[in-house]
């Protein structure tokens, strides 16, 4: 089985809001988008924000407001890039969850949520090069 990830949906409860969120947070343009799903081209994977009920009706599942923690990660090039970026998804609905500071394993990082409650990681990680396509090298 071949190890990859084509596609991440996110359920959201106003695609409007989420679009500005990661429209104008993150300069991210939509490959794909309709009344209720917009599809956005990644490095490798396809990241997708889906209005909440017509993606539980898709799965045919209901989703309870009870949540598994996770994070979703957004890794930059250097550390002075983080804190700005975290400021910048604040100003575009997003809500800072932990400022930019120094982990004890290494690194920059900060969290912020989405207007859904989807936890972002920015990053900088130095052992983990950006390639120019944006591909994140996991070295250890």
């Amino acid at each position: 089985m071949q190890q990859q990830v084509a596609v991440i949906t996110l359920g959201v409860a106003d695609l409007a809001r989420s679009r500005r969120f990661y429209g104008d947070g993150f300069g991210w343009t939509p490959v794909f988008e309709n009344e209720e799903i917009a599809f956005y081209q990644m490095n490798g994977l396809v990241l997708g924000t889906w209005l909440k009920s017509a993606l539980e009706l898709d799965m045919q599942r209901r989703c309870n407001s009870a949540s598994s923690p996770f994070a979703l990660a957004h890794n930059v090039a250097s550390q002075d890039e983080v804190q700005p970026l975290l400021d910048q998804l604040v100003a575009h609905g997003g809500l800072m969850l932990r400022p930019g500071d120094a982990p004890p394993h290494g690194g920059f990082r900060g969290y912020v949520q989405d207007p859904d409650g989807h936890a972002w990681e920015i990053a900088f990680n130095p052992a983990w090069p950006i390639s120019a396509e944006g591909h994140v090298t996991f070295k250890g």
